[in-house]
Order: C-alpha cells, then sequence, then structure tokens
C-alpha cells in the first residue's frame, strides 16, 4: 500500500526548500545591487533594512565575497561594512600616472603612522613620539585626504583633541579593520624599519573600534566651531 500522505510530505518539504533557496538567491542579488551602487562600503545594518525580514545578512555577505574571490572585482569587507574593491593583483591594470594621488612627505607618513598604532593620541603626543613639532600643514594633507578625524577631547588639562584614522583610511590601504596593520617582523620584513632598532622597541595595538575611551569627551558643535578646520597649533615647518 502506497503512503499517499508521506508524499504529500516529501512534495511540500521540497517545495519549501525551492522557495527557501528562491528567496536567499533573490536576498543576495539585492545586496549585490546595494552595494554595487554604494560609493561608500555599505554596513550590514543598512542592508537589513532592505533585505526581507529575518535574512541573515553576514551568512549572505559572506557568500557573495567566496563567490566574488576569484573574479576581477573582490567583495572586501571595511570596518564592517562592504565595498567591491578591483583584485589587488590586477590595480596595475587600471592605475593611471595622472590619477595617482600625490606621495606623502615622510613627514606625513610619520604622522599617519603614530595616529594609526596609538590612537586616540593628541598633537603633543605625536611630537612627543616623533621628536619633532608637527606643522599645520601636515595634518591638513591627512584630514583632506580623508585618512584622519577628530575623535573626542581627552580630559586632561586644556582639552586636548584626539585624532584617529577613518575608514577611508582603512578602504584605501586595504585593510579590513585595524587589527590588520603590519606588525613588528612585517615591518621589518619590508624594510620600514632600521636593523638598528633598539631591542625594547615594540609597536603597540591599535584600538579595534571607534567608541571613545574613558578619557575623552565626544566633539561638540561648539568644539568644532572654536577649533575651526585644524585643531593642532603652530605653524612650523617638519
Amino acid at each position: 500500500m502506497i503512503d499517499l500522505k508521506g508524499e504529500e510530505d516529501f512534495d511540500g518539504n521540497f517545495e519549501d526548500r525551492g522557495r527557501d533557496l528562491q528567496a536567499e538567491i533573490e536576498a543576495e542579488r539585492i545586496a549585490e545591487a546595494l552595494v554595487f551602487a554604494s560609493s561608500q562600503p555599505v554596513s550590514e545594518g543598512f542592508l537589513a533594512e532592505r533585505l526581507p525580514e529575518k535574512t541573515d545578512v553576514h551568512a549572505i555577505m559572506l557568500r557573495l565575497k567566496e563567490q566574488y574571490a576569484p573574479r576581477g572585482v573582490n567583495l572586501v569587507q571595511v570596518e564592517g561594512a562592504w565595498a567591491f574593491r578591483t583584485a589587488a593583483d590586477l590595480s596595475f591594470v587600471i592605475r593611471r600616472d595622472d590619477n595617482e594621488v600625490k606621495k606623502l612627505s615622510r613627514a606625513a607618513l610619520e604622522v599617519l603612522a603614530i595616529i594609526a598604532y596609538h590612537q586616540p593620541v593628541t598633537r603633543a603626543e605625536i611630537e612627543d613620539i616623533r621628536g619633532v613639532q608637527t606643522s599645520r600643514g601636515t595634518l591638513d594633507v591627512l584630514m583632506e585626504a580623508g585618512w584622519v578625524r577628530f575623535r573626542g577631547r581627552r580630559r586632561t588639562p586644556g582639552r586636548p583633541v584626539t585624532l584617529g584614522t577613518t575608514r577611508d583610511f582603512l578602504d584605501h590601504f586595504g585593510l579590513e579593520e585595524l587589527r590588520d596593520l603590519p606588525g613588528l617582523e612585517e615591518l621589518k620584513g619590508a624594510g620600514l624599519l632600521s636593523g638598528r632598532i633598539p631591542a625594547n622597541f615594540n609597536i603597540p595595538s591599535p584600538l579595534m573600534n571607534d567608541e571613545l575611551t574613558e578619557d575623552e569627551d565626544p566633539i561638540t558643535q561648539m568644539d568644532l566651531e572654536e577649533l575651526g578646520l585644524l585643531a593642532p597649533r603652530g605653524t612650523s615647518e617638519d
């Protein structure tokens, strides 16, 4: 005797699985389109608001990332957000000399590195680490590039402004998060550190998020008006 009910249950489950698969495919297409259409990395929260309820956004993005991994365009994660970027090994194909970003001066590179590894950091702390004054122009360049931002104000006399890096900084240098910054051995291997560095020299571990620390206050509109375009004082050249 044939169990028709069992056959109906099988057909029903099969149809349910088919609908679920189709829904996942459609959600992938929507997520793909949203990221493609955006000029900035797209957060998973933004995607969740536009995808069907209960969609596992992170799982969808990981699947898309895997699908794009061998292609000329990759789906990359930048500080929790997603963006399409040219595959690293093909960047030379689309590079144009007239469109290349002007190279940073040594002073700007030093300041950027200090901010990246030591953030939140004040201008006085930057100068203490470098051993020289930092010009207004150096910080101007980094802020105009969109790689450095005001974080907050330190709860110390004078309430100095603290500086940190931005999502654009991570995006430009191909980093998913700050923990991907090169460590001591990587910097040595790249020839970016002298072979005669002190034995006790070490590279600090940068913050893993943008939240203000216990000794920082948020920057207010009044602070911005007081600071103008740049907070650091002094006009001496590096």
